[in-house]
This record gives structure tokens, C-alpha cells and sequence, in this order.
């Protein structure tokens, strides 16, 4: 297997569109291993230049949807290899691609390079198992609010909002007097935004659960002992992982129940997958692109980000 300084030389070496050459090659030889559909979301997040781009082009948004849209054009398999390398994003373009990749393929596993956080947690959760490295990690799916503030914008994790909300209750029970504190402290969150908190919460943990339970463990005849609630609850669990970018290993993904193949129990797969996802970061050192969704005939979508003009991103198809 190359290792990533490698596979960058090997991109130097080459002129014109090196990149999407060396990248499509070794995902076309990872289908050909495993004789299934194979499909890369990766964005460069974990790349040096993102702190220059703005979060949403590196997250999941609804563009992603017409992303996958195109790099599922022409794919005839019923089976699919999910390559996962994303911080996450809206939860609502998770379940959206979820529906759309259930209802064309009857298997399909996540495969997670290095990390798939948050919303694509959600999605890997989704699937009928997870392959990860012991370098691998997925994460908590606890949801994060904005909400406005004097000093501007503040992300959040919900349950954090709603643990506040209980502890005032709690202090102002024990000392009315401090009743004025907190009004002066949540006075700032908008209209209906505690019920949002709530409902936000309950939604990442009830889709999580009907996903794991409704395809991971649909083998287990017995519903009533699917352990879909019990994972998704300890992964919506704010106060268990402590920050919401929190890596959680795949001996602790084990542990809790999710099925999980260790990448290195397979030495033909793993040298296919992490050439791969090599050749995937050294294209986001290497170029503009930020976000790739794309399957092994080199077919799908691009992120384009003119990072010297800054925004506007430009997608782009092929």
C-alpha cells in the first residue's frame, strides 16, 4: 500500500488532472476488490487550508443530495460501499440521503477512513455495518443550536440548553431570589427556542434508533431486543461524551453493540480503501476542491472553494 507521501508524488509526477486520475484508479480497484457499488463523501475538513473556509462548505448540506443524486447515476448494484470522511452538518440532509440510499440498495456499509462525525455518525448508523480502523473514529450525535447573542453568533449543544433550563428551575425553586439572574441569562434566546432544544434532541435519538434497529439489526427476530434505543441514546448523550467533536474508537463503538469489522482484519481491503482516501486528501492539498462525492467511474460532484477571491463555492458535476 502507498502511503500518502507516495501517492502525492505520484500526482507531482503527473501533469493535467493528476489528481482525479490517481483518486478514480484506486477507487475503481476498490469496487473491483469488493464487486460492489462504491461511492466516496469525503470533504477537507482535516485539510491545513480549512480554517480559511467557511464551515457549511465542508459540511453536509442540501447540495449534497444532488451530489449523490449524480454519483448514483447509473449504478445497477444492490450492494454499496459508503466511504464516510465528513464533520457532519445538517441533520435533516442526513435523513434525506439516508431514505435515498435505502431505497436503492439492500446492503450497504460505511466504511470510515478516518472520521465520520456527528451527522455522518447518523448516517454510518444507518447502515448495515461500519468498517473502521483502529485510527477511526466516529462521534457523539448529540444536535448543536445557533442562537444569537450580544456579542453574535453561539453554537451550542442542545442538551446543554435544556440542562441550563432545569437548572434554573432547580435554583429558583431553592432561592426565588435568583429568579432575576436567569431571566437576565435566557432572555436572549429566541421564541419557542427551549421546545427546539427538546424536539431537536428527540429527533437525532429517535432516528438513529429507528435506522440501527431497522437495517443493522434487523436480523435480531425479536424487536423488543434490537439495542438500536440503548446505542442511540448513549451516542445523543451530551453529558457522557462531553464536547460534541469527541472521538469515539471503534473498540468503544464494539463495546456499546454496534457491528463494526475492524479495516485491518482485511489486508486487501484496507491497503484499497486507505490508497484511496489518500489519493482523496492529497487532491484537497493539491487543489480547490473542498467536498467530493464520486463512485468508481469517476462520476459525481464537486466542491470548488476560490480561496484567494474567497466564497462564492462553486459545485460542479461530471
Amino acid at each position: 500500500m502507498p502511503a500518502a507521501n507516495e501517492i502525492r508524488q505520484e500526482i507531482l509526477a503527473k501533469k493535467g488532472q493528476a489528481q482525479d486520475e490517481v483518486r478514480r484508479s484506486y477507487l475503481a480497484q476498490l469496487a473491483r476488490l469488493t464487486g460492489r457499488d462504491t461511492v466516496l463523501y469525503a470533504s477537507a475538513f482535516a485539510a491545513n487550508k480549512s480554517p480559511r473556509i467557511p464551515g457549511p462548505f465542508m459540511s453536509l448540506t442540501l447540495e449534497d443530495v444532488q451530489g449523490f443524486m449524480s454519483a448514483l447515476h447509473g449504478l445497477k448494484g444492490e450492494s454499496l460501499d459508503l466511504i464516510l470522511h465528513s464533520p457532519g452538518g445538517s441533520m435533516e440532509v442526513a435523513d434525506q440521503i439516508v431514505q435515498y440510499l435505502r431505497a436503492k440498495y439492500n446492503h450497504i456499509r460505511a466504511i470510515i477512513p478516518q472520521n465520520a462525525m456527528s451527522a455522518a455518525t447518523m448516517i454510518a448508523c444507518a447502515c448495515d455495518e461500519i468498517v473502521m480502523g483502529k485510527h477511526s473514529a466516529i462521534g457523539p450525535i448529540d444536535p448543536q443550536v445557533t442562537f444569537p447573542t450580544p456579542t453574535g453568533a453561539f453554537t451550542a449543544p442542545a442538551q446543554a440548553i435544556l440542562d441550563e433550563f432545569k437548572q434554573a428551575k432547580r435554583e429558583v425553586a431553592a432561592d426565588p431570589s435568583t429568579a432575576v439572574l436567569w431571566v437576565t441569562k435566557t432572555q436572549a434566546y429566541p421564541h419557542g427556542f427551549l421546545t427546539m432544544c427538546q424536539t431537536t434532541t428527540e429527533l437525532a435519538r429517535d432516528k438513529v434508533e429507528e435506522w440501527l434497529n431497522g437495517y443493522m439489526f434487523a436480523d435480531v427476530e425479536d424487536e423488543s431486543k434490537r439495542p438500536g434505543g440503548a446505542i442511540a441514546s448513549w451516542l445523543a448523550n451530551a453529558s457522557t461524551h462531553k464536547t460534541h467533536a469527541r472521538p469515539i474508537t471503534i473498540a468503544q463503538a464494539r463495546e456499546k453493540g454496534l457491528k463494526v469489522v475492524p479495516l485491518e482484519e482485511d489486508q486487501d481491503l484496507q491497503e484499497a480503501v486507505l490508497s484511496a482516501f489518500h489519493a482523496t486528501m492529497v487532491t484537497f492539498g493539491v487543489t480547490q476542491c473542498v467536498k467530493i462525492v464520486e463512485n468508481q467511474n469517476g462520476r459525481g460532484s464537486y466542491m470548488i472553494v476560490q480561496l484567494e477571491a474567497g466564497p462564492p463555492a462553486q459545485p460542479a458535476a461530471s
